[in-house]
């Protein structure tokens, strides 16, 4: 036990690092394919690239003077940033970050339960962004915190109901094993379409990610429930959305992608070898980074839906779709034998 600490905290270590560079880097990749696509020149003078920007962005964070509001509720206004952010840094323990580095296993904590541990602690960050709202005492925070609530409530049930075809399909909620399964058989988005769907309309919904960005909408809500912030405080519900986009897009790649395999050999298989370990977390990195900018083309590419459009499309499509699909699913299984 002794000699697997150590290695357990370098997987932590290593998985965090990854994730905050990551997300500092997905923040200047937004602003360059925003700029690509609206034909404008984008951040390009702090380094070489403008690959410093995010230290430059960092420290401007950092020396901003940290308001609070007369009327806030203190310790609320100030644990609700944290609530954001820390259940994306917990699901990390149980993503499968590639197949074997030697006999190293690439996930810090391979649960069986991990669908569910996943599901369980994403719930809890809709508190953060309903007690920023509430805690500032101010009108646009709160309206943009009941939107959210209402929002995430309603399309974390369609996200649920779309992994439950996969689990039926696969036997297992272990995240291990469902790629394993893909890599034996084929990617669950082929098999799975509808729930792949399903579930990457529902992620854009639960990450406020236009066009489904009612929480912090602009031209209504004049920022929404982060409005009131300032400083680092600001900085961690910017990062918590970024660290939220590479959780749900490390899902997606995991349930529906095939996670760290592709569908020839040497690259289907758990790692034999060393160089294979190392291909297999880069397959997995570049399909994350494939479904980030996908995240951003969407946003910089389609208009918001109104608010009451949002909410029907959630109950009366994406929720009746979703049951559908998994009875389909439970059909097809039970025909099979």
């Amino acid at each position: 036990m002794a000699e697997d600490f150590p290695i357990l905290l370098l997987k932590i270590g290593g998985a965090f690092l990854g994730l905050m560079t990551i997300v500092a880097y997905t923040v200047l990749l937004e602003r360059r394919v925003a700029a690509w696509i609206q034909d404008r020149v984008g951040p390009n003078r702090v380094g070489p690239l403008g690959l410093m920007q995010p230290i430059a962005d960092f420290i401007k964070l950092v020396t901003k003077e940290d308001l609070l509001p007369a009327y806030a509720h203190r310790l609320y206004y100030v644990m609700a940033p944290a609530l954001v952010m820390i259940p994306s840094l917990l699901v990390i323990a149980v993503l499968p970050w590639g197949s074997y580095l030697g006999d190293v296993k690439c996930v810090i904590a391979d649960i069986d339960t991990g669908v569910l541990f996943v599901f369980a602690i994403t719930s809890l960050a809709v508190y953060g962004i309903v007690l920023a709202g509430w805690s500032s005492n101010s009108k646009y925070p709160f309206l943009g915190a009941i939107r959210s609530s209402a929002q995430m409530i309603s399309y974390e049930v369609c996200l649920g109901l779309s992994v439950v075809s996969i689990i039926m399909q696969t036997g297992t909620m272990n995240l291990g094993a469902i790629v394993e399964y893909q890599a034996a058989h084929t990617w669950l988005a082929v098999c799975q379409p509808v729930a792949f769907f399903i579930f990457v309309v529902s992620a854009f919904a639960e990450t406020n990610r236009l066009p489904f960005d009612f929480p912090e909408a602009e031209q209504e809500l004049a920022g929404g429930y982060n409005i009131e912030y300032s400083s680092m405080k600001f900085a961690l519900f910017f990062m918590g959305e970024y660290a939220n986009m590479t959780i749900a897009s490390a899902l997606a790649a995991t349930l529906f992608l095939g996670g760290w395999s592709l569908p020839f050999e040497p690259f289907n298989a758990p790692a034999q070898v060393l160089w294979v370990g190392i291909a297999h977390i880069g397959i997995f990195l570049a399909k994350v980074i494939a479904f980030l900018f996908f995240f951003i083309w969407v946003r910089w590419t389609l208009p918001r839906f109104r608010y009451d459009q949002l909410m029907r499309i959630g109950w009366n499509v994406m929720l009746p779709l979703a049951l559908i699909n998994v009875f389909v699913t439970g059909a097809i299984l039970l025909w099979r034998g």
